[in-house]
């Protein structure tokens, strides 16, 4: 068992079985021996590879629209350009590079990074070739108009797991079988926060709850309502949620959630309702696939450009690239993207309402 697993268990003989929150909190954001503390998880060499890191081109899209909604409200200056959990900086660099012929964009824009990882932030730096700032949550970076992405970000905040009785819920809790971590259930309760949820679900569903996603996606939608801009939010997952999703993932190959705590990755499917009614008064989108989503921005186009100066091996993994982010038995239908904005704003580039 690692370090991070003795702690977990000398916790639960302490304190009785804790929450899936809790434990995955633990998991990956513990101050020195989290997940996301003592690692660079992307990549081949790492345990899961995000978009950006596939092709340059989900960065450049992106941007461009991030750009596109920048002029379509005005041109606002300054502004700030945030990202969520940016992991080494590659989809921020390649908004920049993409942008850098926007009259005026990025004299006006403010880069924060939201970042806590101090591994992560030191590769960010040397990634980005622009200035920035970084912030250990968004409430740290200043107001004004707000253009913010979230790549792979609510995926990994903490989830509580609720499992249906007949009439009610027992909550999905983390302990002891003798000496080995175990999952269990809570006796049964009745929280109001999943009263609504009686009326879609049958005994033994899961429904699952982010918390603090919800508190997240709050205070972007409060931020964009009051003073202007947008944020994509591009995740896997799906409008609401059903089912168990709760999943880990080390050298890019599934294994149990228990295994190994703070040396494998945890992740869980986004309830995007969850997220578009608790940004409320902004605005959201439709939920978009993240293939369609893509082809609305073009990629086509800017795969046959890139296209044409590759051959060989280079033009094979080119093409693997493109089919594996928009193809719909891969990466095209799973990741879903849904926009914020304000009521009376244009509509950004790439969903629908």
């Amino acid at each position: 068992m690692s370090a991070l697993g003795e702690h977990l268990k000398a916790r639960i003989r302490a304190g009785g079985p804790m929450s899936v929150a809790e434990y995955m909190s633990t998991c990956l954001m513990h101050p020195t021996l989290g997940y996301y503390v003592t690692r660079d998880p992307f990549g081949v060499s790492g345990d899961f590879t995000t978009a950006p890191e596939i092709s340059q081109m989900f960065g450049e899209l992106l941007g461009l629209a991030l750009a596109q909604a920048w002029l379509d409200r005005g041109r606002p200056d300054p502004f700030r350009l945030v990202e969520l959990g940016p992991g080494r900086g590659t989809l921020m660099a390649d908004v920049m590079r993409a942008t850098k012929g926007v009259e005026g964009f990025h004299e006006a824009a403010d880069l924060w990074l939201v970042e806590t990882s101090p591994v992560l932030r030191a590769r960010q730096i040397k990634t980005i070739n622009a200035p920035l700032t970084h912030a250990d949550a968004l409430s740290d970076v200043p107001g004004g108009p707000l253009f913010l992405i979230a790549n792979e970000f609510f995926d990994a905040l903490p989830i509580r797991q609720f499992v249906r009785t007949e009439t009610a819920w027992r909550e999905r809790v983390v302990g002891l079988d003798g000496e080995a971590l175990s999952l269990g259930l809570s006796d049964e309760t009745a929280p109001d926060h999943l009263a609504h949820r009686l009326d879609d679900t049958a005994e033994g569903d899961v429904v699952e709850q982010a918390h603090s996603g919800a508190v997240v996606a709050g205070e972007i939608g409060a931020r964009i309502a009051e003073s202007g801009g947008l944020a994509y939010l591009i995740d896997y997952g799906d409008w609401r949620s059903l089912g168990d999703t709760f999943q880990a993932l080390r050298a890019h190959e599934p294994v149990s959630v228990l295994e190994a705590p703070g040396a494998v990755d945890l992740t869980a499917h986004v309830d995007f309702e969850a997220l578009a009614r608790a940004a409320e008064p902004a605005v959201h989108s439709r939920l978009t696939p993240q293939g369609v989503f893509l082809g609305r921005l073009g990629i086509e186009d800017r795969a046959e450009a890139l296209a044409a100066n590759l051959d060989g091996e280079a033009l094979q993994s080119h093409i693997a690239a493109f089919r594996r982010l928009t193809d719909e038995r891969e990466m095209g239908t799973l990741f879903k993207v849904m926009a914020l904005f304000q009521a009376d704003a244009p509509l950004p580039s790439g969903v629908t309402l």
